[in-house]
């Protein structure tokens, strides 16, 4: 990233938000606390004292124009990279081509996702001011402390129709060990700021990346209709301040 000033540097927020959710119908703009899902996380972006653009990534010409109504671009992008199984990077690399023919190329990406509306933007610019001032760093991403640690993960061993240890295999680890003994683990809170240039080696985080730990509380990741109640508890139950 070549050296500028800190109002120089364009830093672009990229939500993508396809339409094909298995888990919940059009779980994307599902009225969340009287708004569509997705304008939550547009909410945090927004209030950034460092995003100076946000636009979305989206496959429904349904999806973009209500994104258009909350004063957002939005961009179509093809079927073929929007299925369940469709990797992020290739979305946001089809994104990123897009914006270079309008002569628009970002400094520093933040991939953010409609799923996590409890996305604080204070924690958000705490990444991004970690990539920015700490020039050894590809990326720096939001973290939460694992409620189960991985070690204690299981798995069925299909053709010996066992249960054994995830990590190690062994029927022993289904036992377990307490909590207390193992180190800390940690897993993504869905939110990544990185160096574009990372996309030249098709990866969004590189080699070294910084973190942010933030409370379990902040990090739902709306995956089922579980989920998206849990959402609406913590709202009615003013247990989330809304935005």
């Amino acid at each position: 990233m070549p050296e500028k000033k800190l109002n120089q540097l364009k830093i672009l927020a990229v939500i993508g938000i396809r339409s094909g959710s298995t888990s919940i119908k059009n779980k994307n703009i599902k009225i969340l606390g009287k708004r569509p899902l997705v304008e939550w996380i547009i909410r945090s972006a927004k209030k950034s004292e460092l995003i100076n653009r946000i636009v979305i990534s989206t496959d429904s010409k349904k999806y973009a124009k209500i994104v258009k109504n909350l004063n957002v671009d939005s961009y179509i992008r093809p079927k073929n990279i929007s299925g369940k199984f469709s990797k992020e990077i290739s979305f946001v690399k089809h994104l990123i081509k897009l914006l270079k023919k309008e002569k628009y190329n970002p400094d520093i990406i933040v991939r953010l996702l409609a799923t996590c509306p409890f996305q604080k933007t204070k924690d958000i610019d705490v990444i991004i001011k970690k990539l920015i001032y700490n020039k050894k760093l590809d990326s720096s991403v939001i973290i939460s402390e694992a409620k189960q640690h991985p070690d204690k993960a299981l798995k069925i061993v299909k053709n010996k129709r066992k249960l054994v240890g995830y990590l190690d295999g062994k029927g022993e680890s289904v036992t377990g060990q307490p909590r207390q003994i193992f180190e800390k683990a940690y897993f993504r809170a869905n939110a990544i700021a990185f160096k574009t240039e990372l996309l030249k080696k098709n990866t969004m985080t590189g080699k070294n990346v910084g973190y942010h730990i933030v409370s379990n509380q902040y990090n739902i990741d709306i995956d089922t209709l579980v989920d998206f109640k849990f959402a609406e508890f913590l709202i009615e139950k003013r247990l989330i301040q809304k935005k």
